[in-house]
């Protein structure tokens, strides 16, 4: 078993890809500056990428008080391989006492891959995470049974303590371009012949298509729309919007749109400028996965439905008559 006393430090680690990071990053400074000020220990970003020293010093205006950085070619587009080696190595140096991913595709397949080299805890697509009052452990809050209950996980007795959240659950602390910090950079290299898988082509249509986590409007469709073809209806709005289309469950589950799509505690949570929620009835599940959105817009039939109760704007009505009209008129003001 780890000795405790030896491990000191928050870490985020800060995920990039082609030299430019995702948001889930930025967003976990914001929840771990309170913590890390909590505990009275440094919040470090850690960084590994190719051309990723902006990437350091804004981690650092975001509220990060340091940064560690590995930059190499072989880091340009992530792979379990250097990344697993580059982040386990990373920890056997410096001992965090805590790790925190973003849980998105490439974080999901990290941690797990750095927590058994370390043999250390991690506990998967948290929703909250805060420090136990009494033992100082970090306590990780995730979805269980299908979302129906929240469980809340510690790793008392080994480090780190290691943990992948959710995108969208935080929102991005604000841009300080003030704040100062040290940049360490850390050569470790990655051979060729231990990276087993090669990048053969990047297809952005397809990488791209479905980015719930950092899309500014989101169009929503439930159980309310009625069938697949009928779906073309929510996707017109999106279209007309610039917006990225996104499900509820009971839509993912009906075959109607993939699980890539789905909105809520067994899918993304996501926190847009605005999300229109059409003909979703509101499921607790669901609105925790949009309890980060700026502005919602529900339409919906049933006047009690529980979305009404957290929307900004609704509107009662018809969905085939009314989304529509929506797209109609949102047409007409480009016109």
């Amino acid at each position: 078993m780890a000795n405790l006393n030896d491990y000191k430090n928050m870490w985020v680690f800060i995920e990039t890809e082609c030299g430019k990071a995702k948001n889930v990053g930025y967003e976990l400074l914001a929840a771990a500056r309170p913590l890390a000020d909590q505990k009275g220990c440094p919040l470090v970003a850690v960084v590994v990428g190719k051309g990723v020293g902006q990437v350091a010093k804004d981690a650092i205006c975001y509220g990060a008080d340091s940064a560690i950085v590995v930059d190499a070619p072989e880091y340009e587009y992530y792979t379990t391989d250097a990344f697993a080696k580059a982040l386990t190595g990373l920890v056997g140096k410096y001992k965090p006492e805590t790790v925190m991913l973003g849980a998105t595709n490439n974080g999901r397949d990290l941690a797990p891959r750095v927590s058994c080299r370390l043999k250390t805890g991690l506990t998967a697509d948290c929703t909250a995470i805060d420090i136990d009052a009494e033992s100082g452990n970090i306590a990780w809050t995730r979805p269980t049974f299908g979302g129906n209950l929240m469980a809340v996980i510690m790793c008392p007795e080994h480090r780190p303590q290691m943990g992948t959240v959710r995108p969208g659950v935080f929102k991005k602390a604000a841009y300080d371009e003030g704040r100062t910090g040290e940049i360490v950079h850390e050569e470790l290299h990655t051979a060729e012949e231990e990276i087993h898988t090669r990048l053969v082509e990047r297809v952005n249509e397809v990488a791209e298509a479905v980015n719930l986590e950092e899309a500014e409007i989101i169009v929503s469709g439930g159980r309310g729309v009625g069938s697949a073809e009928n779906f073309k209806i929510v996707e017109e709005l999106a279209a007309e919007l610039g917006a990225t289309v996104g499900c509820s469950r009971a839509v993912v589950d009906a075959g109607w749109m993939p699980h890539a799509h789905q909105v809520g505690q067994s899918g993304k949570t996501v926190a847009p400028k605005i999300y229109f929620a059409i003909g979703i009835s509101g499921a607790i599940q669901h609105l925790a996965g949009i309890s980060g959105a700026d502005t919602v817009v529900a339409v919906n039939r049933d006047p009690d439905a529980p979305i009404f109760e957290v929307a900004d704007y609704g509107i009662v009505g018809n969905l085939n008559d009314v989304v529509p009209a929506l797209t109609a008129a949102f047409r007409a003001r480009k016109a």
